[in-house]
Protein backbone atom coordinates (compact mmCIF):
# COMPACT_ATOMS: atom_id res chain seq x y z
CA UNK A 1 0.00 0.00 0.00
CA UNK A 2 1.26 3.46 -0.96
CA UNK A 3 0.00 6.46 1.01
CA UNK A 4 0.02 9.94 -0.53
CA UNK A 5 -0.95 13.20 1.18
CA UNK A 6 -2.05 16.10 -1.04
CA UNK A 7 -1.07 19.09 1.05
CA UNK A 8 -0.16 22.76 1.05
CA UNK A 9 0.31 25.35 3.75
CA UNK A 10 -2.06 27.59 1.77
CA UNK A 11 -5.64 27.02 0.76
CA UNK A 12 -7.05 27.58 -2.71
CA UNK A 13 -4.20 25.95 -4.61
CA UNK A 14 -6.06 22.96 -6.06
CA UNK A 15 -5.44 20.33 -3.38
CA UNK A 16 -8.89 18.78 -3.38
CA UNK A 17 -9.32 18.75 -7.16
CA UNK A 18 -5.94 17.06 -7.44
CA UNK A 19 -6.70 14.51 -4.71
CA UNK A 20 -9.99 13.49 -6.32
CA UNK A 21 -8.77 13.41 -9.92
CA UNK A 22 -5.58 11.53 -9.13
CA UNK A 23 -7.51 9.02 -7.02
CA UNK A 24 -9.98 8.49 -9.84
CA UNK A 25 -7.16 7.85 -12.32
CA UNK A 26 -5.55 5.44 -9.87
CA UNK A 27 -8.80 3.51 -9.52
CA UNK A 28 -9.40 3.58 -13.26
CA UNK A 29 -6.09 1.76 -13.73
CA UNK A 30 -7.27 -0.97 -11.39
CA UNK A 31 -5.55 0.08 -8.18
CA UNK A 32 -7.77 -0.41 -5.15
CA UNK A 33 -7.89 3.23 -4.08
CA UNK A 34 -9.11 5.11 -1.01
CA UNK A 35 -9.60 8.85 -0.54
CA UNK A 36 -9.43 9.97 3.09
CA UNK A 37 -10.98 13.42 3.36
CA UNK A 38 -9.33 15.08 6.34
CA UNK A 39 -10.53 18.60 5.57
CA UNK A 40 -13.60 19.56 7.65
CA UNK A 41 -14.95 21.44 4.59
CA UNK A 42 -15.54 18.04 2.99
CA UNK A 43 -15.05 19.10 -0.63
CA UNK A 44 -13.47 15.81 -1.71
CA UNK A 45 -16.39 13.96 -0.13
CA UNK A 46 -18.81 16.20 -2.03
CA UNK A 47 -17.10 15.60 -5.37
CA UNK A 48 -17.33 11.85 -4.80
CA UNK A 49 -20.93 11.90 -3.59
CA UNK A 50 -20.15 10.81 -0.03
CA UNK A 51 -21.19 12.11 3.37
CA UNK A 52 -20.42 10.85 6.84
CA UNK A 53 -23.11 8.66 8.37
CA UNK A 54 -21.26 8.30 11.66
CA UNK A 55 -21.62 11.12 14.16
CA UNK A 56 -18.26 12.63 15.18
CA UNK A 57 -16.45 10.04 13.07
CA UNK A 58 -13.11 11.88 12.99
CA UNK A 59 -13.17 12.44 16.73
CA UNK A 60 -13.86 8.74 17.28
CA UNK A 61 -11.10 7.73 14.87
CA UNK A 62 -8.48 9.80 16.63
CA UNK A 63 -9.86 8.81 20.01
CA UNK A 64 -9.47 5.11 19.23
CA UNK A 65 -13.18 4.28 19.24
CA UNK A 66 -13.25 3.48 15.50
CA UNK A 67 -10.91 1.99 12.92
CA UNK A 68 -10.59 3.40 9.41
CA UNK A 69 -12.36 0.36 8.00
CA UNK A 70 -15.42 1.26 10.09
CA UNK A 71 -16.01 4.53 8.22
CA UNK A 72 -15.09 3.59 4.64
CA UNK A 73 -17.80 4.10 2.03
CA UNK A 74 -17.92 2.86 -1.55
CA UNK A 75 -18.05 5.57 -4.21
CA UNK A 76 -19.95 5.38 -7.48
CA UNK A 77 -16.70 4.39 -9.23
CA UNK A 78 -15.07 0.99 -9.46
CA UNK A 79 -12.09 0.42 -7.13
CA UNK A 80 -12.57 3.82 -5.43
CA UNK A 81 -13.68 4.19 -1.79
CA UNK A 82 -14.00 7.24 0.44
CA UNK A 83 -13.67 8.16 4.08
CA UNK A 84 -15.91 11.24 4.21
CA UNK A 85 -15.01 14.31 6.21
CA UNK A 86 -17.06 15.55 9.13
CA UNK A 87 -16.91 18.66 11.27
CA UNK A 88 -15.39 16.83 14.23
CA UNK A 89 -12.12 16.78 12.25
CA UNK A 90 -11.63 20.34 13.48
CA UNK A 91 -10.85 18.84 16.91
CA UNK A 92 -8.06 16.63 15.57
CA UNK A 93 -5.25 18.84 16.83
CA UNK A 94 -6.62 18.87 20.38
CA UNK A 95 -7.07 15.11 20.38
CA UNK A 96 -3.55 14.49 19.08
CA UNK A 97 -2.09 16.93 21.60
CA UNK A 98 -3.54 14.85 24.45
CA UNK A 99 -1.98 11.63 23.14
CA UNK A 100 1.44 10.41 24.23
CA UNK A 101 2.35 9.47 20.66
CA UNK A 102 -0.03 11.63 18.64
CA UNK A 103 2.52 12.06 15.87
CA UNK A 104 2.19 8.35 15.09
CA UNK A 105 -1.63 8.25 14.98
CA UNK A 106 -2.17 8.67 11.23
CA UNK A 107 0.39 5.96 10.49
CA UNK A 108 -1.21 3.63 13.01
CA UNK A 109 -4.68 4.14 11.52
CA UNK A 110 -3.37 3.54 8.01
CA UNK A 111 -1.72 0.30 9.08
CA UNK A 112 -5.17 -1.09 9.83
CA UNK A 113 -6.15 -0.99 6.14
CA UNK A 114 -2.77 -1.96 4.68
CA UNK A 115 -4.08 -5.20 3.17
CA UNK A 116 -7.22 -3.61 1.74
CA UNK A 117 -5.83 -0.94 -0.60
CA UNK A 118 -3.08 -0.32 -3.12
CA UNK A 119 -3.21 3.48 -2.96
CA UNK A 120 -4.53 5.79 -0.24
CA UNK A 121 -4.76 9.52 -0.98
CA UNK A 122 -5.29 11.94 1.90
CA UNK A 123 -6.91 15.29 1.11
CA UNK A 124 -5.39 17.49 3.81
CA UNK A 125 -6.57 20.81 5.23
CA UNK A 126 -4.20 23.78 4.84
CA UNK A 127 -1.91 24.91 7.65
CA UNK A 128 0.76 23.39 9.86
CA UNK A 129 -0.37 21.76 13.09
CA UNK A 130 -0.06 18.56 15.11
CA UNK A 131 -2.43 16.94 12.63
CA UNK A 132 -0.07 17.78 9.81
CA UNK A 133 2.88 16.44 11.81
CA UNK A 134 1.02 13.15 12.11
CA UNK A 135 0.29 13.19 8.38
CA UNK A 136 3.90 13.96 7.44
CA UNK A 137 5.14 11.18 9.71
CA UNK A 138 2.51 8.65 8.69
CA UNK A 139 2.45 8.75 4.88
CA UNK A 140 4.92 7.62 2.24
CA UNK A 141 4.68 10.78 0.11
CA UNK A 142 3.61 14.40 0.53
CA UNK A 143 2.63 16.04 -2.77
CA UNK A 144 2.23 19.81 -2.86
CA UNK A 145 0.32 21.60 -5.61
CA UNK A 146 1.75 25.09 -6.03
CA UNK A 147 0.42 28.02 -8.04
CA UNK A 148 3.47 29.49 -9.85
CA UNK A 149 3.50 32.78 -7.98
CA UNK A 150 5.94 34.25 -5.49
CA UNK A 151 3.71 33.77 -2.44
CA UNK A 152 2.81 30.19 -3.32
CA UNK A 153 6.43 29.27 -3.83
CA UNK A 154 7.24 30.84 -0.48
CA UNK A 155 4.78 28.43 1.13
CA UNK A 156 6.66 25.53 -0.48
CA UNK A 157 9.96 26.85 0.86
CA UNK A 158 8.39 27.26 4.32
CA UNK A 159 7.25 23.63 4.29
CA UNK A 160 10.65 22.46 3.07
CA UNK A 161 12.29 24.30 5.97
CA UNK A 162 9.72 22.88 8.40
CA UNK A 163 10.53 19.34 7.25
CA UNK A 164 14.23 19.94 7.81
CA UNK A 165 13.74 21.44 11.28
CA UNK A 166 11.30 18.79 12.52
CA UNK A 167 12.92 15.60 11.33
CA UNK A 168 10.66 14.78 8.38
CA UNK A 169 12.37 13.25 5.38
CA UNK A 170 12.64 15.61 2.42
CA UNK A 171 12.79 12.51 0.23
CA UNK A 172 9.02 12.09 0.60
CA UNK A 173 8.23 15.69 -0.47
CA UNK A 174 7.34 16.33 -4.12
CA UNK A 175 5.60 19.24 -5.83
CA UNK A 176 3.71 20.11 -8.99
CA UNK A 177 2.38 23.34 -10.43
CA UNK A 178 -1.36 23.90 -10.25
CA UNK A 179 -3.79 26.51 -11.60
CA UNK A 180 -1.26 27.54 -14.24
CA UNK A 181 -2.39 30.51 -16.35
CA UNK A 182 -0.45 30.65 -19.61
CA UNK A 183 -1.48 34.26 -20.12
CA UNK A 184 0.73 35.32 -17.22
CA UNK A 185 4.45 35.74 -17.85
CA UNK A 186 5.13 35.38 -14.13
CA UNK A 187 3.76 31.84 -14.18
CA UNK A 188 6.13 30.87 -16.98
CA UNK A 189 9.09 32.52 -15.26
CA UNK A 190 8.47 30.80 -11.93
CA UNK A 191 7.91 27.42 -13.55
CA UNK A 192 11.11 27.62 -15.57
CA UNK A 193 13.03 28.60 -12.45
CA UNK A 194 11.80 25.69 -10.34
CA UNK A 195 11.81 23.00 -13.00
CA UNK A 196 15.56 22.94 -12.48
CA UNK A 197 14.83 21.39 -9.09
CA UNK A 198 13.87 17.74 -9.52
CA UNK A 199 11.45 18.01 -6.61
CA UNK A 200 8.88 19.45 -9.07
CA UNK A 201 7.12 17.15 -11.51
CA UNK A 202 7.23 18.28 -15.13
CA UNK A 203 3.49 17.86 -15.60
CA UNK A 204 1.25 20.67 -14.37
CA UNK A 205 -2.46 21.43 -13.99
CA UNK A 206 -3.82 24.42 -15.94
CA UNK A 207 -6.25 27.02 -14.68
CA UNK A 208 -9.31 26.10 -16.76
CA UNK A 209 -13.06 26.20 -16.24
CA UNK A 210 -13.30 22.45 -16.89
CA UNK A 211 -11.66 21.86 -13.50
CA UNK A 212 -13.94 24.35 -11.76
CA UNK A 213 -16.97 22.50 -13.12
CA UNK A 214 -16.21 19.55 -10.85
CA UNK A 215 -18.54 21.15 -8.33
CA UNK A 216 -21.40 21.43 -10.82
CA UNK A 217 -20.93 17.86 -11.98
CA UNK A 218 -20.10 16.44 -8.53
CA UNK A 219 -17.66 14.22 -10.31
CA UNK A 220 -13.97 13.77 -11.18
CA UNK A 221 -12.91 15.64 -14.32
CA UNK A 222 -12.06 12.47 -16.23
CA UNK A 223 -15.63 11.26 -15.78
CA UNK A 224 -17.38 14.20 -17.50
CA UNK A 225 -14.69 15.81 -19.70
CA UNK A 226 -12.16 13.10 -20.59
CA UNK A 227 -11.14 14.77 -23.86
CA UNK A 228 -10.35 18.14 -22.26
CA UNK A 229 -6.84 19.53 -22.00
CA UNK A 230 -7.12 19.60 -18.21
CA UNK A 231 -7.93 15.88 -18.18
CA UNK A 232 -4.88 15.16 -20.29
CA UNK A 233 -2.76 17.17 -17.86
CA UNK A 234 -4.04 15.14 -14.92
CA UNK A 235 -3.31 11.93 -16.81
CA UNK A 236 0.24 13.11 -17.51
CA UNK A 237 0.73 14.08 -13.88
CA UNK A 238 -0.62 10.74 -12.68
CA UNK A 239 1.86 8.90 -14.91
CA UNK A 240 4.72 10.81 -13.29
CA UNK A 241 3.39 10.21 -9.79
CA UNK A 242 2.85 6.52 -10.48
CA UNK A 243 6.39 6.15 -11.82
CA UNK A 244 7.92 7.94 -8.83
CA UNK A 245 5.70 6.86 -5.96
CA UNK A 246 4.18 3.52 -6.90
CA UNK A 247 6.30 1.69 -9.50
Amino acid sequence: MVTIAIYNLKGGVGKTASAVNLAYLSAKEGYKTLVWDLDPQGSASFYLGASSDTKNASKKLFGGDLDLSDVVQASAYDHLDVIPADLSARHAETLLHDMKQGRKKIGQLLQGIKKDYDVVILDCPPGISLLHDAIFAGVDWVLMPNIPTTLSIRSYETVQEYFEQNGFSLEKLRCFFSMVDHRKNLHHEVMNQFYKDKIFFKSYIPYLSDVEKMGLNESPLENYAPSSYASQCYRDLWKEIRKTCIA
